[in-house]
């Protein structure tokens, strides 16, 4: 008789980003582009001796008997996380169709895909938002790694194992009373949606991937063009991505009236050190910024106002109020939950609006990858490191930017068909020709 699987409580934000699947597709990219050949075997048992010290990594998201947990699968389903794609395939470099989905409900947590070029490898790490966010996929990245130059330096290398944890944000919230929590949910304004990215159609699509990567001396400008006007990088770029959606959809209806994006906030940041370094987990949130456009508004007063929001939004409780908003839905249980997400769809549906999202990752740094060990003694070099964010479908539209040796990527992922590659590849030149 076999045993009952070992199971693990998922945590709120887990089943939320499970369930964001109802919106978008949550699967997301770390891409790695190379100056030579790694070695494919040793990648390959490095990733699978990374999912044996893990007990998430070797899990599959499950709901039994009306709650989530995260359940161990059987050592033999491991395999599958490692894909070599041989050259002649996707060629391009770097991609623009992303890896297939990752299958949160099967698992296991991670994938690793091996692209083989004659230029050099490309390496994907893999993963669902349901597992973590965009900053845990960056950690898991950078275990991948730490992984395979440990078994290429010693063949007998595993990583040191990991024992259960706590993945939720209990202790974000054991830092606030109760009266302050209260105080943050009455003060939180709903999100509203009030605009979208200009569509063809309704419904599903191919996966796409399109960029601009702007060069060191551009993010110089922009960050002395924040300085001026009392502002960060991050707030020059969501000006201009407020800009260019106004721009792209050339609607007169938007003049005078508000707009909103949603952009998200690394709690890790907010809280150093409450979960450690090396989680991945969930625990970034999203908060709205709601700007008036006018006939000639232009970059600086956009910045100056952005600027002013973030400050205001990251002073105090910042996030309490979006953790507190779904720990009261969960509250209800799994049909509560389903019941939200139904809401949403159905408005989306009815409406047809949805408000675009940006994110900025902040800066990828080489040393947390390098070295890396190739074939035959040779040391390889990381020519880019860029993030693929989650693929939208209407009326979602997600923009992500990232960092890596100072040249600046914008990036978004969405499927062709519904969205015209042309109006995406404008849009994206509308940014660079924004940014200072």
């Amino acid at each position: 008789m076999s045993s009952s699987p070992i199971r693990y409580p998922a945590p709120t934000l887990d089943v939320c980003n499970v369930y964001f699947e109802r919106v978008y597709d949550p699967t997301m990219h770390v891409v790695f582009v190379l100056d030579g050949e790694v070695d494919g075997e040793t990648l390959r048992e490095a990733t699978i001796r990374l999912i044996g010290s893990d007990p998430y990594l070797r899990s599959r998201y499950a709901e039994v008997d009306g709650r989530p947990f995260w359940e161990e699968i059987p050592e033999e389903r491991w395999k599958g996380a490692f894909v070599l794609v041989p050259a002649g395939e996707d060629e391009d470099r770097p991609l623009t169709t992303p890896p297939p989905p990752l299958d949160v409900r099967a698992g296991p947590q991670v994938r690793v895909s091996l692209y083989r070029r004659i230029e050099g490898d490309t390496v994907a790490v893999t993963c669902h938002h349901g597992f973590c966010d965009a900053s845990g996929a960056i950690t898991l990245a950078r275990r991948v790694f730490a992984a395979y130059r440990g078994v290429m330096e010693d063949p007998d290398f595993s990583p040191a194992p990991t024992a259960p944890g706590d993945r939720g944000t209990g202790r974000v919230l054991a830092l606030y009373p109760e009266k302050e929590q209260k105080r943050a949910l009455a003060e939180e304004e709903p999100f509203i949606d009030r605009w979208r990215f200009p569509v063809e159609r309704p419904g599903r699509g191919t996966p796409r991937v399109a960029h601009r990567t702007l060069a060191p001396e551009r993010l110089g400008r922009a960050k002395a063009f924040g300085r001026e006007h009392g502002a960060t990088v991050n707030d020059v770029l969501l000006g201009a991505y407020f800009l260019a959606l106004l721009k792209i959809r050339s609607d007169p209806s938007d003049r005078g009236a508000p707009r909103s994006v949603l952009t998200s906030a690394d709690l890790r940041r907010q809280h150093p050190g409450i979960h450690g370094t090396d989680l991945s987990t969930n625990l970034s949130i999203a908060y709205e910024v709601t700007l008036l456009t006018g006939e000639e508004t232009r970059l600086p007063e956009f910045v100056r106002r952005i600027a002013g929001i973030t400050a205001r939004r990251k002073a105090g409780s910042f996030g309490l109020a979006s953790i507190l908003f779904y720990e009261r839905i969960m509250a209800g249980g799994l049909p509560a939950l389903q019941a939200f997400f139904d809401g949403m769809v159905g408005r989306y549906l009815e409406s047809g609006l949805k408000n675009p999202v940006f994110s900025n990752l902040g800066i990828f740094d080489p040393g947390h990858y390098l070295p890396v060990p190739g074939k035959n003694g040779t040391t390889l070099d990381l020519l880019d490191v860029q993030y693929l964010p989650c693929v939208c479908w209407p009326y979602g539209f997600l923009m992500t930017a990232s960092t890596f040796r100072g040249r600046l990527t914008v990036m978004t992922a969405y499927e062709e068909g519904p969205y015209a590659t042309a109006t995406v590849e404008r849009f994206l030149d509308y940014m660079s020709e924004l940014l200072p």
